[in-house]
């Protein structure tokens, strides 16, 4: 964490000074904002604190409940979602709070007796080293809790306006605020009251029944509901001897249970299995009771007993899954032709099983992958064409989860005696671990995403996906560290150049890279406005093959050594060598010739090029940035 840099800091540093829009913020909801985002769940807190980072950005997130969420019915956190809580700040925290799954175990029948349960297997839950963060388990309103935090603290001092439920919108097309929201007071004295505010942007992020997918006639298609399951968040005395592990347990002729422990010790919930929904149901299963859905699971757990002792929470739901035909505004057939002004997220647009765990974490990365987009739109970094590669590019992915969930809940559901081999759950598992993690997904070529023509340079960083952090030794300070874990959700573009084996000031590529970055009118930090830290806009690190007693770092290319802040003090933290025995070439498959990396302010990699490829770095971001060029 960097701070001082604007003077001597004794307080919290993650409380960042009050900044354009956060100084004297107002508590009533103004009358007109840059982006209004509808719903408090895991996309719109996320969006709301990627966007608070931005100062002169008027962001305004509304809330139909009077207060936090208390109890969240998400509780699954992918690796790839701790990855992106590490960009905001609070990884290790939530961490210290939350379960942490490391195996999984199988039940099945006993073949002696098949109305016991056995113990059939065991998987790791990441043997293969996916990433170096943990799978967790814990509450959604924690998570709401922590984004509420980094907002809070931010320039913006951003907050939610809570007791406002979305009516509708219009799309006026006049002035600098086309969309004209409708908004109802729903808590408080003055309740019932009509509000009326104009957007330059919306983000609905209102859940499976979103009034803002309504507004802007976007349409839900997919399966029909047809398996329901109780699902119970309690805490119980009881003889299963894995209730502190992660279990699929599949009994003889009761179904089955997918059981996932719960932070804090003593809480576990449990899905469990109520069986195929009748065409003529209309609903009724929706009704089973809490004591109904503990009847059943003893029954599954058999020769095991559950003696309930409290209910925290409980619920019943049918397997769906469906799918918008568009994540904004913008007609399928109009295209192309105007960009869009609504978006919308998570629940809003794609709906399935929560036995995967994807629900929330993809959520949160539809609200990342907005969130950074429009901030750049309205500091005029980039053009408006940039909004329409969210929806390209988040329904493929929410299209992608619906088909592993089928197939996962589809599995879940089946009896023992349909499957060929015992061990097809478990072997399922461990194969596609990769997907329930976070890490499938992988961003096909577009105004932000480059084709892979030299992803050769870089096969540990494939053109589309996620950063993978890897280890680096940071020079200034001798310092081991994840490369990835310097990289805040502040909207800045990475470009991680990885040296040759030269040494920097010997007239290598490096060198001149750094100096074509630093001096060339085509170098994507000339778009940069003049006032802004050297860094404002790009991160810029460089990575020599060298360990770091080697290097010295006057002779490294100033263009990784920038000057901050009002004082325009050396930042030293952006220049690495490697680790004995942990080094990064060899763990990423980077090029001894070198290679630079582009990473997106979302943490996806957006380009692999040679170190001399200055000519197609440039192309590469003259159509991203719309900065005036010097």
């Amino acid at each position: 964490m960097q701070f001082h840099h604007h003077g001597y800091v004794s307080g919290d540093p993650r409380i960042k000074p009050a900044a354009g829009v956060g100084i004297n913020r107002p508590e009533e909801l103004p009358e007109e904002v840059d982006v209004l985002i509808v719903g408090s769940g895991p996309a719109g807190m996320l969006a709301a604190a990627q966007l608070a980072q931005f100062p002169d950005i008027t962001t305004r997130i509304v809330e139909r409940r009077d207060g936090r969420l208390e109890i969240g019915q998400a509780d699954g956190i992918q690796a790839r979602s701790v990855e992106t809580f590490q960009a905001f700040g609070f990884a290790e925290r939530i961490i210290a709070e939350a379960y942490r799954i490391t195996e999984m175990a199988f039940w099945r029948p006993d073949t002696e007796n098949p109305k016991n349960i056995v113990r059939g297997g065991r998987a790791v839950d990441d043997e293969h080293g996916i990433s170096e963060f943990p799978h967790l388990i814990v509450n959604q309103a924690r998570v709401l809790d922590y984004f509420a935090e980094v907002a809070r603290n931010s320039p913006t001092r951003l907050t939610p306006d809570y007791g406002w439920d979305f009516q509708t919108l219009e799309l006026t097309e006049e002035g600098d605020y086309p969309v004209k929201v409708t908004l109802v007071r729903s808590a408080g004295e003055d309740a019932g009251t009509e509000k009326i505010v104009h957007a330059k942007y919306v983000i609905g992020c209102d859940g499976a029944r979103s009034k803002v997918r309504t507004a802007i006639g976007a349409t839900m298609a997919g399966d029909k509901a047809n398996h329901a399951w109780g699902v119970m968040d309690v805490v119980a005395s009881t003889d299963f001897p894995d209730i502190r592990l992660k279990c699929a347990i599949q009994s003889h002729d009761g179904g089955s249970i997918l059981h996932i422990p719960r932070e804090g010790g003593h809480l576990f919930r449990m899905y469990v299995d109520l069986g195929e929904v009748a065409e003529d149901d209309n609903g009724a299963v929706r009704q089973t009771s809490i004591e109904q859905i503990i009847a059943h699971a003893n029954q599954i757990l058999t020769p095991y007993t559950l003696d309930v002792r409290n209910v925290a929470w409980h619920s019943v739901y049918e397997v769906g899954h469906r799918l918008t035909d568009r994540f904004d505004d913008v007609l399928l057939e109009d295209i192309g032709t105007r960009n869009p002004r609504v978006f919308i997220t998570g629940d809003a647009c794609h709906t399935h099983s929560a036995k995967a765990g994807q629900g929330m974490n993809v959520s949160m990365q539809d609200g990342f992958n907005i969130a950074w987009k429009l901030a750049h739109v309205l500091e005029g970094r980039s053009p408006e064409s940039l909004l329409s590669t969210y929806s390209a590019e988040r329904q493929v992915v929410a299209k992608n989860l619906i088909d592993f969930d089928k197939t996962w809940s589809t599995m879940m559901a089946k009896k023992p005696e349909e499957f060929e081999n015992p061990s097809d759950l478990e072997d399922f598992y461990v194969r596609t671990a990769e997907f329930p993690a976070g890490f499938m997904t992988e961003y096909t070529p577009s105004l932000i995403t480059g084709e892979a023509s030299h992803q050769e340079l870089a096969s540990g960083y494939t053109v589309g996906k996620r950063f993978k952090s890897a280890m680096a030794s940071r020079v200034c300070d001798t310092n081991p560290m994840q490369l990835g874990h310097h990289a805040t959700a502040d909207g800045r573009w990475r470009i991680y150049v990885f040296a040759d084996a030269a040494a920097p000031g010997t007239g290598s590529k490096v060198d001149e890279l750094g100096s074509w970055l630093e001096t060339a009118t085509d170098s994507p930090l000339a778009a940069m406005p003049e006032g802004l830290d050297e860094d404002a806009w790009f991160d810029v690190k460089v990575i020599y093959q060298q360990p770091h007693e080697n290097i010295d770092i006057n002779a490294v290319p100033s263009v990784f050594k920038p000057l901050v802040g009002p004082f325009k003090l050396t930042d030293y933290e952006k220049v690495y060598g490697v680790v004995p025995g942990a080094d990064i070439f060899e763990t990423r498959g980077i090029s001894r010739d070198g290679a630079i990396v582009v990473v997106r302010p979302d943490q996806y990699v957006a380009n692999v090029l040679p170190l001399d490829a200055t000519a197609e770095l440039g192309a590469f971001f003259a159509g991203i940035h719309t900065g005036a060029r010097v």
